[in-house]
């Protein structure tokens, strides 16, 4: 994929790409654009499918695929969750098995979130709902726990359609990310 003396890359910028991950991961959707614009180009497919636990990359897939004229249409793929609710992922075989039952904290807090949305509490009163229960686990350090707007993800003052809650964080064996839609009337 990248031959000696590879020296170009696809970047995205813009607010899309600036907070969640990307703040905590420089680069990190460079080297996506790069690689899947590569393999669009190699492959020329007409549709590609993501999964949406990785909701962030999907959003940024879409955006520089309709930025660049690419022609592919983007299918977001449910998140396959475990009997517990934990989401798949590669990350999971990483957790010790005293983080592994701790881990579906992640997915409790999003929950939680669902839940205040639909008891009427803001998108930051259900933050705060979730917070509260990432706080019930004092091995996961949380990186972000956000109510988005589910095409730009910027943080919301008011819901919208569609709605989304992100979260991520860090057990000390392995960072763990999840999201769900919290609010669609």
């Amino acid at each position: 994929m990248y031959p000696p003396g590879f020296a170009t890359t696809v970047h995205v910028g813009g607010p899309l790409t600036e907070r969640w991950e990307g703040e905590r991961r420089p680069g990190h959707f460079d080297g996506v654009a790069t690689v899947v614009t590569k393999l669009f180009n190699l492959v020329r497919p007409d549709r590609a499918y993501f999964g949406e636990k990785d909701y962030q990359q999907l959003q940024v897939v879409r955006r520089f695929t309709a930025d660049l004229n690419l022609g592919v249409e983007i299918v977001p793929v449910p998140i396959v969750r475990e009997p517990d609710g934990l989401a798949r992922s590669s990350r999971n075989v990483y957790l010790t098995p005293a983080e592994r039952p701790k881990a579906t904290v992640l997915y409790r807090a999003l929950l939680a979130v669902r839940e205040a949305a639909a008891a009427g509490a803001s998108p930051r009163e259900a933050e705060r709902a979730g917070a509260r229960v990432l706080a019930e686990v004092p091995e996961f350090v949380p990186d972000y726990l956000a109510v988005v707007h589910p095409e730009t993800l910027e943080p919301l003052q008011e819901w919208v359609p569609g709605a989304r809650a992100v979260v991520a964080g860090r057990f000390p064996t392995v960072r763990l990310i999840d999201n769900m839609e919290v609010w669609n009337p």
